[in-house]
Parts: C-alpha cells; structure tokens; sequence
C-alpha cells in the first residue's frame, strides 16, 4: 500500500485544499472526521497525521480532539490553526479566547531556522501568511518552541524537532500563503521522509482493478452531462469492464453549438463505448425559462437531468451499478463528505438521491480525485 498522510478534519472548509497540496507533492493522503479519525488511523496506519482548522473552539468542553494515538505513534503531526490549538491542549499547552481576532493577511517573522521552513523561510525574515483565528495558544506544551510569531499571534508557528511535532496559526493550504505550498512540502518530505510516489498513473491501475472487483460482470449505466467528470470516469470504467457499460447522454441544450455531436461522436466512434443520446434540449430550456437564482437553476437541472436519465435508463434495464464522475469537491459542496461540521456552500446534482430511487449501486472512481 502506498504510504498515507492521515488528515484529520475538524470542519475547516479549507480542509480539501490542505489535501490538494499534499497529493501536488505525489503524496497519497486521504481526508477522515474527527469522529471517525480513531478507526481511520488504525486502519491507515499513516506516515505523518496533518490536523485540519475548523469552527470550534478548543476552550469548550464538548470540542472536538485528536486520537490520542496520533500522539503517541511516533510519527510526524502537523496542526494547523484549529489543530494547532487541540494539540496544544492535549499535550498540556494552554489556549484562550482570542482578545485579539486575526482574519486576513498577516506578516509572520522567522525566529529560528526549522526543517519545516528549510529552502523557503530563513530566521529574520518576514512573511505573508493568511489567518483565520479566534483563539489562540498561550502556553506551549513542553519539549515545544517558537519558531515564527505575528503581530497577534506569538505562537504563530511551534515545533517539537524532538518528536517531529509542528504546528502553525495560519493557514499554509491556501494561496494567500504564497509559500504554503512549500512548507506542506517540507512536512511531508523532508519531516515524514515519504517519497513522490503517488502518480495518476498508479492510480489509474489500482482504479480499473477495483472497478473488476467492485462490479464483477454486472452491467453498469453511466450518465453523460457532456461534461469532463462524467466522461472521463466513463472512459476510465470502460477500459476496465468493456461493453458492460452503457452511457446515457443526456443533452440538456446548455452546451456549446456542435459540442452534444463532438460528445456523441468521441464516444461512439473514438471510444467505442455504448451510448444512448437524449435530446431534451426543449424540456430543459422551458423549465429554466424565468429562473435567475443560480441555486435554483442549479436542483433544476439536476431534477431534470434525473428524470430523463431515470426513464432512459430503465429501458436499457439489467444493470445494478450506477457510474458518476463525482469529484472529491463535487461532495463537499453539498455536505462535508467526510462527515464533518462544514456547511453546505452548494448543491451538486451528483450527490444524493438518484441510486436510492433507482436501487442501484454507485461506480464513482473519481471520488477522491481532484481536477
């Protein structure tokens, strides 16, 4: 099994951008709620643990916490903002209410030279960094020490070089941290010692294997929108299982002039996949006609597009797997997937209630996958 960075979600609506950065360095790691980070953590049995931001606030009782195990593995943690402050106060730090909220750029100054910041930040320089804080750490546990402060944040970055503890206030996920990426790259390389081993080409191969042993010689339906989720999971489930997968093309008139024939042609004549083209142009267009809340467009097309893929796809009938080309955004969107306390930003017309109605089961070996 490639090795795996466990990310520990906390609620951050950031969260998935902390694992983008991870995969970017060819690191494989996966996203677990705090609720279930215990079992995950067993399971995965990760190389380093990076611990997510998030709405709570560590001074309330009911919080949510680390698995103590995390700590006591032996193996590189990384807290960011939230988990800066949960593993400050279960290692014996201390945190408080912030009397002084940072939100927004801030400029950090570099106290002493780390492994974290090795390549990219030296000791007395200054630089931009993004925080989004109430709380914040008073007290560092021991065995930690300063190793960057802000106007507002004193333990703006910490370390314990001894057990390969590391945690920031800010937030190095996301681009208004111009060198985040790198410290991310940092953590994982040069603290964990893992390798760029995770490729799309690896992955390619493990997914075409699990799709065979996932539907076996059962016949699978795959809704095109016309768009590249869709497609390319289509493309990826075919050359796994051949003609057991049918698509159903949807046309829903949104597309650009020529594009649903380029679409019909790719998959027929390129791709030799089976398809069946539904122009329902006319329906989709009158029942978008007068709405302009772009929500509201959004669950009217995607009740439209499941009505006619729902009747389409009972004629072709026999088959007990449904294809998506949800994407790991796609499902964070409409709820945190991973279980956590994130709020809904969006709907998505993938996620939810068409395999119930269809008694299907989900193909989507996309899910984890980022653009």
């Amino acid at each position: 099994m490639t090795d795996t960075v466990l990310i520990v979600d906390f609620g951050s609506q950031v969260t998935q951008l902390i694992a983008r950065r991870v995969r970017e360095t060819g690191v494989y790691c996966e996203i677990h709620p705090f609720q279930n980070a215990t079992a995950a953590f067993d399971k995965l049995k990760p190389k380093a643990v990076i611990l997510s931001g998030g709405p709570a606030s560590v001074t309330e009782d009911a919080s949510p916490r680390a698995p103590e195990a995390v700590f006591a593995a032996n193996i590189p943690v990384l807290g960011i903002c939230y988990g800066q402050q949960t593993m400050a106060a279960q290692l014996d730090g201390k945190v408080e209410s912030g009397h002084h909220r940072e939100f927004g750029r801030a400029l950090v100054e570099v106290m002493r030279d780390s492994p974290l910041f090795e390549g990219v930040w030296a000791k007395g320089e200054r630089h931009q960094v993004w925080m989004s804080h109430g709380d914040r750490v008073t007290k560092l546990p021991s065995g930690f020490e300063v190793i960057a402060i802000s106007e507002n944040a004193p333990f703006a970055a910490v370390a314990d070089e001894k057990r390969r503890f590391y945690a920031v206030q800010f937030h190095p996920e996301v681009v208004h941290t111009p060198d985040g990426a790198r410290l991310l790259s940092n953590f994982v390389h040069r603290i964990a010692g893992l390798k760029s081993d995770w490729t799309m080409a690896a992955y390619r191969k493990e997914m075409t294997a699990r799709i065979r042993a996932q539907v076996g010689k059962e016949r699978v339906i795959c809704g095109l929108s016309g768009g590249v989720d869709s497609a390319v999971a289509a493309v990826l489930i075919h050359e796994a299982i051949g003609d057991q997968l049918t698509c159903v093309f949807v046309d829903h008139g949104l597309m650009r002039q020529g594009e649903a024939e380029e679409v019909v042609g790719l998959f027929r004549d390129h791709y030799n996949i089976p398809l069946v083209h539904v122009d329902a142009s006319e329906q989709f267009l009158t029942a978008l006609a007068g709405v302009a809340d772009p929500e509201q467009k959004r669950k009217t097309i995607g009740k439209h597009f499941i009505d006619v893929f729902e009747a389409e796809a009972s004629k072709i009938g026999g088959a007990k797997f449904l294809a998506q080309g949800t994407l790991y955004p796609d499902v964070i969107e409409s709820v945190s997937f991973t279980g956590g306390p994130s709020v809904t930003i969006k709907s998505h017309h993938n996620v939810g209630g068409l395999p119930e109605r269809m008694n299907m089961k989900l193909v989507e070996p996309l899910r984890e996958l980022f653009k």
